[in-house]
């Protein structure tokens, strides 16, 4: 047996600090830790001052970032070689706290597979640029659908006609944003001018990407109508590879076992090489969501639409320090 690495403070900052490196809608980073010594247990809680009441009034996104934080910490302790386990909404009385993470429990089983998704954690960023046109293979599409199923969710990769009917239908979510003038306000209040300020979280305007002149790739317009001085122009993929990520049931459970399928798969496609960014615009939208489900594939709730392929990696997005989201107790 595998001698755990020591749970000093130092080593379980560490461990959340791999958590944080997870995606967040629009980088909130909407999650608080809490580790208790003599219990040797790590809970996540949500942090509701970080939601976003008019893109995401349900908190499901918020949820979906928490998830993808727990998958993180999971993944960071089984490299450390500490056998963990994991329970969801510990306290149906006390719905923020998410999750609990108890590590060195005797006989429970390394989790193996997300020891070796470890080295990705700190890899994957966003990437607002354009992909390349190639396609990617069949082994790998099937190894990342597996990555969701291990979590409890599915991943299916969009052909036509859905695939054309999904950008429709982000075509509209879009359309739907600009009308709003509220929505489009807090967006902007999540955006930072990294010119102007050193920042902790949101999206800073180097993450941006280039603006899109051509293509039909699904990506998210962080400047709005404003300019950003030096943000070049590109075209984008004609034939983006979009993947659908959804659960069989809606609740908060659901929200969070999506949230680690959502990371699994990001750490994965990372160590394969391949570069990621999300399409929620028309998730964020309860009538459009319903509709972005698949016809053939039955019943079950969309989270999230990814854009996967083979180009470059964003650049890394600001983290907040460690004593706001980390507290130690006795």
């Amino acid at each position: 047996m595998l001698t755990p690495t020591a749970l000093d403070d130092k080593a379980v900052g560490a461990l959340v600090a791999d958590a944080t490196a997870a995606p967040s809608m629009h980088n909130a980073q909407p999650w608080h830790f809490t580790y208790s010594r003599a219990r040797r247990t790590v809970t996540l809680s949500a942090d509701l001052d970080r939601a976003m009441p008019l893109a995401d009034p349900t908190t499901r996104g918020l949820h979906l970032g928490c998830g993808a934080a727990l998958l993180n910490l999971r993944s960071a302790a089984a490299h450390a070689d500490h056998r963990a386990v994991t329970t969801l909404l510990p306290d149906p009385r006390t719905p923020t706290v998410l999750a609990t993470v108890r590590l060195d429990v005797p006989r429970e089983p390394l989790e193996v597979s997300l020891s070796a998704l470890h080295s990705a954690i700190h890899e994957r960023h966003t990437s607002r640029y354009p992909f390349a046109e190639r396609r990617i293979p069949d082994s790998i599409r099937a190894a990342l659908v597996e990555a969701a199923a291990r979590e409890g969710a599915r991943l299916a990769f969009l052909t036509t006609p859905h695939r054309e009917a999904v950008l429709d239908l982000l075509l509209h979510a879009e359309g739907y944003d600009r009308m709003d003038e509220r929505r489009e306000a807090e967006q902007r209040g999540w955006t930072r001018d990294a010119s102007a300020q050193s920042p902790v979280d949101g999206i800073p305007d180097y993450a941006f990407g280039p603006v899109k002149c051509g293509g039909r790739a699904p990506i998210r317009n962080f400047a709005s109508r404003h300019h950003v001085a030096g943000r070049p122009y590109a075209d984008f993929e004609q034939r983006p590879q979009l993947a659908s990520l959804s659960t069989t049931g809606d609740s908060a459970a659901d929200w969070l076992r999506a949230g680690q399928a959502l990371q699994r798969v990001l750490l994965l496609a990372t160590r394969e090489g391949l570069a990621s960014s999300f399409a929620s615009q028309a998730v964020e939208w309860p009538d459009l969501r319903w509709l972005l489900r698949d016809p053939l594939s039955g019943p079950g709730y969309v989270h999230m639409i990814l854009r996967l392929g083979y180009g470059p990696q964003g650049p890394s997005t600001p983290r907040r320090p460690l004593d706001e989201v980390l507290t130690i107790t006795s």
